[in-house]
């Protein structure tokens, strides 16, 4: 009896790790197997075996490996930076090149701004519909979200997110705004808003959501051809007076996207 619980949390802690980060799963095998090979008396042996392993993958191997999937990482800048080092860590850094030359497009629109790009969830870096959960479509390299932009009460544009995974901070429509929430939450999608418990804890609460600032942001990414679609909630394409047709709204299968922007290549 013993046995098979072992192997049933084992069989669990595999999924677990594989849903979260690709790799996760892979490598808690092979440091289950270099662990008892490793004479070293500690209780913390297997688990400081699997973070020795794991990093080394995410950092040294699978950055080597995924251009032959046709992926990268999100490349890093003066104005482009990871909203939650969760992103990083769990290998959802990853987009085509193309992906990478969008942003470093808009980076170069938002020159001379106080403007920063914060990305969040991009895909993981092998094999195309992998899922990269809780996301529906974020499983070929193409897709991307963004972190709105904020400011403070004195109108200054901030660097700084509103939650420590970027997500489930929403900026909830207006009384006169189309609730385009209520309406699917009513039609049954029960997980439309379902990002309200991944926030992993809010921060900086005298942060507003800037209305300028997030449409300077969106219109340089409408400058690039190569954008296929860029999700927001419909309320806030209203508030913005944004009228591109690339901007759509992206269905109650999905979750609410008025804590986020989406983007996708063509």
């Amino acid at each position: 009896m013993k046995t098979l619980l072992k192997i049933f949390g084992q069989t669990i802690l595999f999924v677990i790790l594989t849903i979260l980060t690709q790799i996760g799963g892979i490598v808690y095998l092979i440091s289950s197997v270099v662990h008892r090979k490793v004479k070293w008396k500690n209780r913390f042996k297997p688990l400081i075996t699997f973070v020795i392993i794991y990093n080394i993958f995410t950092f040294l191997i699978v950055p080597m490996i995924a251009p032959m999937f046709g992926r990268e990482r999100v490349k890093n800048s003066d104005k482009i930076h990871v909203a939650s080092y969760f992103t990083i860590i769990c290998n959802r850094n990853y987009v085509r090149p193309a992906l990478n030359e969008l942003l470093e497009k808009t980076e170069k629109k938002l020159s001379g701004t106080a403007i920063q790009i914060n990305y969040l969830d991009a895909n993981f870096p092998f094999i195309n519909r992998f899922p990269l959960l809780p996301h529906l479509s974020h499983n070929d390299g193409k897709k991307l979200d963004l972190s709105f932009v904020y400011e403070n009460n004195k109108g200054q544009i901030s660097t700084q997110q509103k939650s420590n995974s970027g997500y489930g901070v929403f900026v909830n429509p207006l009384k006169n705004e189309k609730n385009q929430t209520q309406k699917c939450l009513n039609a049954g999608y029960f997980q439309y808003d379902f990002t309200k418990y991944v926030t992993l804890g809010s921060k900086n609460r005298d942060l507003v959501f800037s209305k300028k600032g997030t449409k300077k942001l969106i219109q340089a990414i409408l400058k690039n051809k190569n954008l296929g679609k860029l999700f927001i909630e419909p309320h806030l394409k209203t508030r913005m007076n944004l009228y591109d047709s690339r901007i759509r709204f992206h269905g109650c299968r999905a979750v609410r996207h008025d804590d986020h922007i989406h983007i996708q290549l063509k």
